[in-house]
């Protein structure tokens, strides 16, 4: 699936949620799924223009919200059915822990100590949407949850992996 292909699926997934204007489309993206993915305004605008010339999308006006057709639902399901893209990984902290030599042993603990410290705010971040999607229920309240799930157990894991590396770098 091309990069387009992936804003398709985010930018109509939130329409099929509520009718918005593009901002808030890019609130709703940031807001809701923003633990595992992002669109800017650059990408978002040019795609909903992209989906209204295509007759997936609409507006009553140029002030109106945009809002899924009938045809804008059904391109949705057939986005979502097809594989996920696998996008080739880009980490600067891995890329600069690879090189660690050149960069020495103190500034590599000094970005593992700020890795760990991310990935425990993180996980700490997780808590109130999952409280909130828990006591909201709903028919989509199962597919939220195994999504934060992901996101809390990927923090949990860059904690172990900091640690682990600390200690191997010295410091306990």
């Amino acid at each position: 699936m091309a990069r387009r292909s992936q804003t398709e699926v985010a930018v109509l997934g939130a329409l099929s949620v509520a009718p918005m204007t593009g901002y808030a489309v890019r609130e709703a993206i940031r807001d809701v799924l923003g633990h595992f993915w992002s669109e800017s305004f650059g990408q978002i605008y040019p795609t909903l223009a992209a989906l209204e010339g295509e007759g997936y999308v609409r507006r009553v006006d140029k002030a109106a919200p945009y809002e899924l057709t009938g045809v804008g639902e059904a391109r949705l399901k057939e986005l979502l059915a097809e594989p996920a893209q696998r996008v080739p990984p880009r980490n600067g902290l891995m890329l600069r822990l690879f090189f660690g030599r050149q960069l020495g042993p103190e500034a590599c603990r000094a970005l593992l100590r700020d890795a760990l410290g991310d990935a425990r705010r993180q996980l700490s971040e997780y808590a109130a949407p999952r409280a909130a999607v828990s006591a909201e229920g709903g028919a989509d309240a199962p597919y939220a949850l195994i999504t934060i799930a992901a996101g809390e157990h990927t923090a949990r894991a860059a904690i172990a992996w900091a640690e682990e590396s600390l200690a191997e770098l010295g410091e306990s």
